[in-house]
């Protein structure tokens, strides 16, 4: 007998088949049977008129901390999320040798932009080894599905300590430990090992963040620690490193690698080069090689203070004072001579680098004087304007009135909907980046999935419903290897999302204060939502989430990504 059955949806399934009006069985958190089913004994769900889809497969989220003091994993099950990765560019908390966990934290805290007071105080360190941290998860219980990505940066700093971020080159017995490292989370069921090499990744006081100087080598030494040929993947944060410096790396060692960097990103100023990125990929897929880039589908926001300034760190004016304190910044902030050097450099940015010199895409989020109030909301160049000032000197005065905690918002990359389409639909593109559970404090884009519903599929038709799911669903969720997720098929597991096609989106961004220490976040909420289920387990009803002793996701540790199937996914779409 079943134990759940939701009556009259319209089925689509998340692998591109042609929606149909069918009922759904769930038992024993399966998907029994899809059909015309006359079991009446079962909890039934009428669905008349709603779209019943596989849950959505977020691959880049950061909810490693939160998740030891929030198994709802706030807020993406809302959003429809029911499987999500964690330990994304590198950055978890576990191994966590009790020497440097604040050391973690507190690089984390200024990479991810958490609130560093919610995590001293919320983080439980329970675990030690990667072994106990899967324990953990597996002992709370999350509101969805979680697969953790060993990390490198997290590695490193368990074995070098400070120096990580220091010392470039790791010594022989260094480089060992942390190939056992690697090792281990493998064997106690790591999805793969995340990575960063991007030029913007600063940790606290301004340090780059470990991995990030690491030579190559050591990647790829790491790499070839996770085991045999072929198993795992690798998701790495690739800054400036263009697909053919990578693509050695994957055909040695036959595992798919996931590349996240602005470089890859619509870019108005530069329509083509990311176009150029995608078409290596393209060729290093068609030569066997599982080289894919992950592709945000809401343009990319950074939130920052010029306290912490990370998105202009990469520039060359910066560099000698991103481990500064607030009141040495506020000496150079006010050096005229200074200023004009950092005008010089964005006159002629890099490759990489988030800021372009565009400040029509800088815009004050937060001000905290109400003096200042009328400045929210609008973009520096546009206030530049108006008062006839250059945009660094309206930025840095700004700042420097109010302490240095104006908040900005920037918005640099992937915007222009005709030249985001274009990568969204290429065969190298996974749709990702939400970074869920980072970056609280200003923005939250754990609702991409539900964004993409809504303006690419309903709003702009790029894709139809079919082609929309199942690039949120089984599209990702097979290329990691994540078995019987993403689809409903019968003997998959029952992860639904139960929504109506006509309303399906997200509200504007809303903070609130309900943090650990009661710290500030910002949310969304789901419009258009019915219903989430985990393993067929409700986890959301469309206005709340459901009280549960125990969260009924599963902790993900058998994996099966393969360099065969990439070439044939390629093919059939």
């Amino acid at each position: 007998m079943a134990d759940l059955v939701i009556r009259g949806a319209t089925i689509v399934d998340g692998l591109g088949s042609e929606p149909r009006r069918a009922d759904l069985a769930v038992e024993n958190g399966r998907i029994a049977d899809i059909g015309s089913i006359r079991d009446k004994n079962a909890e039934t769900i009428d669905a008349d008129g709603l779209v019943l889809a596989p849950g959505i497969v977020d691959v880049h989220t950061h909810y490693d901390a939160q998740v030891t003091w929030d198994a709802t994993l706030s807020p993406s099950p809302s959003l429809g999320v029911t499987t999500a990765v964690i330990g994304n560019c590198g950055f978890g908390i576990v191994p966590a040798p009790p020497s440097v966990r604040d050391l973690v934290v507190r690089n984390l805290s200024v990479v991810e932009g958490m609130d560093l007071d919610a995590l001293r105080a919320g983080i439980t360190w329970d675990f030690e080894s990667f072994r106990d941290y899967m324990g953990m998860l597996r002992r709370r219980g999350a509101y969805a599905n979680l697969a953790v990505l060993a990390g490198h940066s997290t590695i490193r700093t368990a074995v070098m300590g400070e120096d990580a971020s220091q010392r470039k080159e790791a010594t022989p017995e260094e480089l060992a430990r942390m190939k056992a490292l690697v090792a281990d989370a493998m064997a106690n069921g790591a999805i793969g090992l995340g990575a960063s090499y991007s030029l913007n990744h600063s940790g606290y006081g301004g340090v780059p963040m470990p991995s990030t100087i690491a030579p190559l080598s050591e990647l790829d030494a790491l790499v070839g620690a996770m085991g045999p040929r072929g198993r795992g993947v690798v998701e790495i944060a690739s800054g400036a490193k263009e697909p053919q410096e990578l693509e050695p790396l994957v055909a040695r060692h036959g595992r798919p690698f996931f590349q996240g960097t602005g470089m890859a990103m619509y870019n108005e100023q530069a329509p083509e080069r990311a176009l150029g990125l995608f078409a290596q990929c393209a060729a290093a897929l068609h030569r066997g090689n599982g080289l894919y880039f992950q592709i945000p589908c809401q343009p990319l926001s950074f939130d920052f203070t010029m306290a912490n300034a990370y998105p202009f760190y990469s520039h060359a004016a910066f560099d000698p004072i991103k481990a500064y304190s607030p009141e040495q910044l506020k000496a150079v902030f006010r050096d005229p001579s200074w200023r004009e050097k950092f005008r010089e450099n964005v006159k002629n940015p890099r490759p990489g680098m988030i800021f372009q010199g565009n400040w029509d895409r800088v815009m004050v989020a937060v001000a905290h004087k109400q003096s200042n109030a009328r400045y929210v909301n609008r973009y520096a160049a546009e206030i530049a304007a108006t008062e006839h000032r250059d945009p660094l000197d309206v930025v840095l005065d700004l700042s420097l009135d109010e302490n240095l905690e104006t908040a900005f918002l920037g918005r640099f990359l992937n915007v222009g909907d005709d030249g985001v389409a274009r990568l969204l639909k290429h065969e190298a593109g996974v749709v990702a980046l939400s970074d869920a559970g980072a970056h609280l404090i200003y923005m939250c884009d754990a609702g991409f999935g539900l964004h993409f519903l809504a303006h690419w599929v309903r709003e702009r038709g790029d894709f139809d419903l079919a082609e929309g799911m199942r690039r949120l669903t089984s599209h990702p969720a097979d290329l990691y290897g994540i078995r019987d997720r993403g689809r409903l098929a019968v003997g998959a597991q029952a992860d639904l999302l139960l929504f109506d096609p006509a309303t399906v989106g997200i509200s504007p961004a809303e903070r609130i204060a309900d943090l650990p220490g009661g710290g500030r976040r910002t949310i969304r909420r789901p419009t258009g939502v019915h219903g989430v289920f985990c393993n067929g387990i409700r986890t959301f009803d469309g206005k709340a989430y459901v009280k549960h002793a125990k969260g009924p996701g599963h902790v993900l540790d058998t994996f099966n990504p393969s360099q065969g199937r990439h070439v044939t996914a390629i093919a059939a779409q």
